[in-house]
């Protein structure tokens, strides 16, 4: 078996789960998630990585708001490995995604922004107001 994943939306679905695990064999591993991240969440998280592109300085420079969310994904202990690129002229951090975050990680997540911001004076602004659509990862931009 390669890789799969199932949401355990409703019954059917628990039924095929433990099907597969019923068949499975020895040395499968089996990772249990709680719910993705809600849109509502990316939302806000966008917002906020944007309020803080705009407001503050990290060791005298001014961030991008996908540079912010890496940050914030390290500060969360999420893995992170730097790769070189392919002209050798840099290195890109690898395993920063926030497409996988839990509703729970993402609370986190959110939480630790709101505190760090307010440590720094962060005015946040309105998730619903009108500015540009941050792509949901995952998705087409």
């Amino acid at each position: 078996m390669g890789r799969a994943l199932l949401v355990l939306a409703n019954d059917a679905f628990k039924a095929r789960a433990i099907d597969w695990i019923k068949r499975a064999p020895a040395g499968t591993r089996v990772t249990f998630q709680g719910p993705q991240r809600t849109r509502d969440q990316n939302a806000k998280c966008w917002a906020m990585l944007t309020d803080i592109s705009m407001q503050v300085e990290h060791h005298g420079r001014r961030y991008a708001p996908p540079d912010w969310k890496a940050i914030f994904l390290s500060a969360l202990g999420r893995e992170t490995r730097f790769v070189p690129s392919l002209d050798g002229t840099a290195f890109i951090p690898i395993g920063q995604s926030s497409s996988d975050l839990s509703v729970a990680e993402m609370s986190d997540m959110i939480e630790l922004m709101l505190s760090w911001g307010a440590e720094r004076g962060v005015v946040w602004s309105d998730p619903n107001a009108e500015r540009p659509e941050a792509p949901v990862e995952g998705e087409a931009a």
